[in-house]
C-alpha cells in the first residue's frame, strides 16, 4: 500500500520558476510514488495578510500553474485548505494539548515578530499546531520539506506523539522526506527569487516578458567591459543556465571566461532556453483557461475526496478522547 504525502502551500499567485524548480517539481516526481495531498492553505495565509483583496485570485493562478504544469487531479487530492473544516476542528483540539512553550520557542515565530510587531496575533502563534493538523488530519505519512524545514516537522511529531499518548495510537508519526529543494537567487542576484522582490520570472511569462526580465537581470559585477574576462561561478544568470540550459552549461563558462561571448550574449541564450522550456506549459495552461470552470471543479472534487478522509479521522478522534457525538445521544437515559 502506497504511503500518503500531504504538503501545503501558501497562495501566492502565479508561480515563477523559483517556485517551479524548488516545489512544483517535487509535487509532480512524488505522484508516481505516493497518494499525495496537496493543499492551498489560505487560512495560513491570513496570519500575515493584511489584506484578503487578492486572495482568491491568488488561489486560482496558482492552482492553475499547477495543474499546466503537470500535478495531476486524477492522480493526487488538490484542495483548498478552509474548505474542509475539519481541519479547524482538529486544531482546536490539538491546541489543548500543546504546551505554549513549545509555540514560543519556535524560531520562525520570533522571525515573524519582528517582521510584523503590530500583527502578532494568536494565529502567529498558533501556526505550528494548524500545520500539524493539517498533515494528522489526512494521517500524512510523509511529508516533502527541506533541511531548514526540519524543526517544524518535529514539532508537529511531537504534538502527534503527545496526543496519541494522552488518548490512544490515532495518528501516525510524519516522517520527513528531505527533498533537494534548489535555492534560486532573483535577477538581483542578491535576494532569493520572489515576488515580493520583484526580482522574478512567472513560469506563465510570454517569450517576450521572459526577455525583457532576463535582460534587465545582474550579472558578473567584476565585469565592466565585454572584453574582460567573466566569472561565471559568481553569475546569477550563469546559474539560472544550470537549469534551463544545461547541456550548454561547460560551453558557456568556457566562452565567458575567454570573454569569446559577453552578458548581453550570455542572457540571449537564457532568455531563450527558458522561453523553449516553458512553451509546453504556457500551451497546456491556455487550453486549462479556456475550459471554463475547470479550475473550480478540480478544486470542488479535491475537497470532497479529502473531507471523506478528514470526516473519518474527526470520529475516531472524537472517541478516543470520549467526546459525546451526535450519533451517541440516542444511546443517553
Amino acid at each position: 500500500m502506497r504511503k500518503r504525502v500531504f504538503s501545503g502551500f501558501r497562495p501566492t499567485g502565479r508561480q515563477h520558476i523559483g517556485n517551479y524548480l524548488g516545489a512544483v517539481q517535487n509535487f509532480i516526481a512524488l505522484q508516481d510514488e505516493y497518494d499525495c495531498v496537496y493543499c492551498v492553505v489560505d487560512i495560513h495565509a491570513l496570519t500575515t495578510l493584511e489584506s484578503t483583496e487578492s486572495l482568491r485570485e491568488d488561489i486560482y493562478e496558482m492552482v492553475l500553474d499547477w495543474l499546466a504544469a503537470g500535478i495531476d487531479p486524477q492522480k493526487s487530492i488538490i484542495f483548498v485548505q478552509s474548505h474542509v473544516p475539519q481541519v479547524e476542528e482538529l486544531h482546536t483540539l490539538f491546541s489543548m494539548v500543546t504546551p505554549l512553550g513549545w509555540l514560543l520557542r519556535v524560531p520562525t515565530f520570533k522571525e515573524k515578530v519582528k517582521m510584523q510587531p503590530h500583527n502578532v496575533n494568536y494565529g502567529l502563534v498558533g501556526y505550528p499546531v494548524l500545520m500539524t493538523a493539517d498533515i494528522a488530519l489526512y494521517k500524512g505519512e510523509v511529508v516533502p520539506v527541506g533541511e531548514d524545514q526540519l524543526p517544524h516537522l518535529e514539532l508537529a511529531r511531537e504534538i502527534v506523539r503527545r496526543f496519541n499518548s494522552l488518548f490512544g495510537f490515532v495518528f501516525p508519526e510524519p516522517q520527513a522526506k528531505l527533498t533537494n529543494f534548489p535555492s534560486v537567487l532573483g535577477l538581483d542576484g542578491v535576494q532569493k527569487m520572489s515576488k515580493s522582490y520583484n526580482n522574478h520570472i512567472e513560469i506563465a511569462a510570454s517569450p517576450r516578458e521572459i526577455s525583457e526580465r532576463v535582460m534587465a537581470a545582474f550579472t558578473d559585477p567584476a565585469r565592466r567591459y565585454r572584453s574582460d574576462p567573466g566569472h561565471p561561478e559568481v553569475c546569477n544568470v550563469f546559474r539560472l543556465h544550470n537549469f534551463f540550459t544545461p547541456a550548454r552549461v561547460e560551453e558557456i563558462a568556457s566562452e565567458c571566461r575567454g570573454a569569446h561571448i559577453g552578458c548581453v550574449d550570455c542572457k540571449k541564450i537564457l532568455a531563450e532556453s527558458i522561453s523553449a522550456n516553458l512553451e509546453p506549459f504556457r500551451e497546456r495552461r491556455a487550453a486549462l483557461v479556456s475550459e471554463s470552470g475547470y479550475v473550480a471543479q478540480v478544486l470542488a472534487d479535491g475537497a470532497n475526496r479529502a473531507e471523506v478522509i478528514a470526516k473519518g479521522t474527526i470520529k475516531e478522534v472524537k472517541e478516543k478522547m470520549k467526546l459525546l457525538q451526535r450519533a451517541d445521544l440516542e444511546q443517553l437515559g
